[in-house]
């Protein structure tokens, strides 16, 4: 079977080098954002959306543009992949897997994507890479890349430059071992598994949300544009990508170890855009901090990737009730809810924890898909 794998690095770029890939990142958020306006406009117009073939014409009409032929200066697979991923977005948005399309900011998930291998020259001896407008540029090589290289993306980070390459490679059917656990998610414990074990929440974003606050108010002192406000800017990405790094780095171990060791994993299918997204109380905007902190989406995408490259089978089933129905005599009811942590069943008396009852209900449900 093929297995898709990527491999992130960092990149080591001259001064011209970091120059050109802004301007291509400038590019591609250019040509986004005019399609975008298209096809709003287009869509406040009551007409239908133009498709990628119709994109790609617009796209060589601003190439030849007087005013804008500084986009004819850049890769022309870069641009069409800007168009792609707005298609893309457009997909998900009819879909309801995602919102509508916003227009792109700059210095806000700057990147772009080379997807043609031929394109592509890889010399991982030397720690080095070929990408066209750019020449060779060198990475910190930290692993080997095992397949072959299909695409790369460049991405910037703050103030340092990453590029993330794909490659797949023939790989033998994994055969999956351990047994089927439930996974019950939370604030106060990250996630209580069916089986008893349990991990604690990192709280990433809370770590570090007093040493954030100080510099975002520094940061609104500053007069706009100034050396000063730059250099408060790029503190505040700092903390932003030691945040998202810590966070990320917490995810992996985790999935890790529960992919390596059970062949089926049952969650919660739980929509947590909308969990998040309710305004009220004080409390509630709390909540909703801690909800985005701990990375339930991404912990999910995260397993699921981990057991089917293991062989092992992610199952979501609905939270409905599995906080409070009894595992052992199946009563349901709220009153079987004693606090936010402790369950008493009122019919059989079983106490256990509620989130340890949460993962046993879980596992059960997806016994039953």
């Amino acid at each position: 079977m093929q297995r898709y794998q990527s491999y992130k690095f960092e990149l080591r770029p001259n001064g011209g080098q970091q120059g050109q890939m802004r301007r291509i990142a400038g590019c591609c958020r250019f040509v986004f954002n005019q399609a975008l306006a298209i096809q709003i406009q287009r869509r406040e117009q009551g007409q239908a959306e133009l498709v990628f073939a119709l994109l790609k014409l617009r796209l060589a009409e601003w190439r030849r543009r007087p005013e804008s032929t500084w986009l004819a200066n850049v890769p022309i697979g870069c641009l069409q992949q800007a168009l792609r991923n707005l298609e893309r977005a457009y997909a998900r948005y009819n879909s309801r897997q995602a919102r509508f399309p916003r227009f792109k900011k700059r210095d806000r998930s700057d990147g772009f994507r080379y997807s043609d291998p031929n394109e592509l020259e890889f010399d991982q001896a030397n720690g080095r890479i070929l990408l066209p407008g750019l020449g060779w540029l060198r990475y910190r090589n930290s692993r080997n890349v095992l397949g072959r290289v299909r695409s790369a993306t460049v991405s910037a980070s703050g103030k340092k430059w990453f590029v993330s390459i794909l490659a797949v490679r023939e790989v033998e059917r994994p055969m999956a071992r351990g047994p089927a656990v439930g996974i019950d998610m939370g604030i106060v414990r990250f996630a209580t598994l069916s089986d008893g074990g349990c991990y604690t929440p990192l709280n990433s974003f809370r770590r570090h949300e007093h040493a954030l606050a100080s510099a975002q108010r520094a940061l609104s002192r500053k007069t706009k544009f100034s050396n000063n406000w730059t250099k408060e800017k790029s503190r505040v990405q700092r903390i932003y990508v030691r945040i998202a790094n810590a966070r990320g780095d917490y995810l992996h171990k985790i999935s890790n170890a529960i992919s390596q060791n059970h062949a089926v994993v049952c969650v919660e299918d739980l929509q947590v855009s909308a969990m998040s997204q309710s305004e009220g109380a004080e409390t509630k905007r709390r909540l909703n901090k801690s909800i985005l902190d701990q990375g339930w989406f991404e912990f999910r995408r995260q397993l699921e990737y981990k057991l089917r490259w293991n062989g092992g089978r992610l199952i979501a089933v609905s939270p409905r009730n599995t906080s409070i129905t009894c595992p052992r005599c199946r009563h349901v009811g709220r009153e079987n809810r004693v606090s936010q942590a402790q369950f008493q069943c009122v019919m059989c008396g079983l106490r256990e924890h509620a989130d340890l009852v949460g993962a046993l209900n879980v596992l059960r449900a997806g016994h039953a898909c």
